[in-house]
């Protein structure tokens, strides 16, 4: 079995040929019901294929949330797979947004459910959470570096909740999010053209300064849109790092569905948005 190039370098070139959007397969109830689709396995299917079928060819990168497939059982299961698989085969990155984290044995088995070349959910990279102490994740990064996939480690959330853990001050006067922050500097150190093992930060944080964000890895920034950042706030928030910013759009686009000229062109605004502010920054 042959590992594919590094997922850094693969989301670089992504990203600099299809521009720098990540769009999320996010099949919620409510957005079911706006697109005239029944809550249930027939309406999730449909979505998922409209939204691979308008978008895999033009973006860089989908996100699918597995807990939205995952409420339907095996079959729900059954309909993000078929997704992964057609969103990879028309060109699209695919992150899985499935926030796994544990320990040991248990921490291998998501790594093998998501990062395994030849398993069934395999994806471009995943997103994990680290608190359960950063060295939980070393199988996620051995089994990513020999399947050329990556990971997004959960540092900066655009959520209120997290920041009782993630602006916590370590013993030595380091917050806890710096911290990851300076894990994934780590990991990436010497990669060209950029790292595999990136960050979520959020677009709706404001100014990070005080942060250290030039990891030589991406940055997947949740907030652009419904949750009421802009792309003219990402140079701002992300500074000298913003190249290397993945903006994800979830509602934003996938209002504008079920018409698939539609969601292309809404994604092609936002692109283009994206790519005209970081130009600037």
């Amino acid at each position: 079995m042959t590992s594919l190039e590094p997922f850094g370098a693969r989301l670089r070139r992504a990203m600099d040929e299809r521009g720098p959007l990540c769009v999320g397969i996010d099949p919620h109830a409510s957005l079911l019901a706006d697109w005239g689709l029944a809550d249930d396995v027939a309406g999730l299917e449909r979505f998922s294929r409209t939204v691979v079928e308008a978008l895999a060819g033009k973006v860089a990168v989908l996100k699918p949330q597995s807990a939205f497939f995952e409420r339907f059982g095996s079959r729900g299961v059954a309909v993000l797979e078929r997704s992964v698989q057609e969103a990879r085969e028309a060109g699209a990155l695919v992150v899985m947004d499935a926030k796994r984290g544990d320990i040991g044995s248990t921490m291998a088995a998501y790594a093998e459910a998501f990062l395994r070349k030849d398993a069934p959910l395999f994806s471009d990279a995943l997103t994990v959470s680290p608190y359960l102490g950063y060295g939980s994740l070393s199988p996620a990064v051995k089994l990513a570096e020999e399947n050329g996939a990556g990971l997004f480690v959960l540092a900066l959330t655009s959520n209120p909740e997290g920041g009782e853990v993630q602006h916590a001050v370590r013993a030595d006067g380091r917050g806890v999010g710096a911290t990851m922050l300076a894990h994934l500097a780590a990991e990436n150190a010497g990669a060209e053209p950029l790292g595999s093992f990136g960050a979520v930060v959020g677009a709706t944080l404001g100014d990070l300064s005080a942060y250290d964000l030039d990891i030589n890895g991406p940055l997947l920034a949740p907030g652009i849109g419904a949750q009421g950042a802009t792309p003219a706030d990402l140079p701002g928030v992300f500074g000298a790092a913003v190249r290397n910013v993945v903006p994800n759009v979830s509602r934003g686009v996938l209002r504008h569905g079920p018409d698939v000229g539609a969601l292309r062109a809404a994604a092609e605004r936002f692109a283009e948005e994206i790519r005209t502010a970081v130009a600037g920054g």
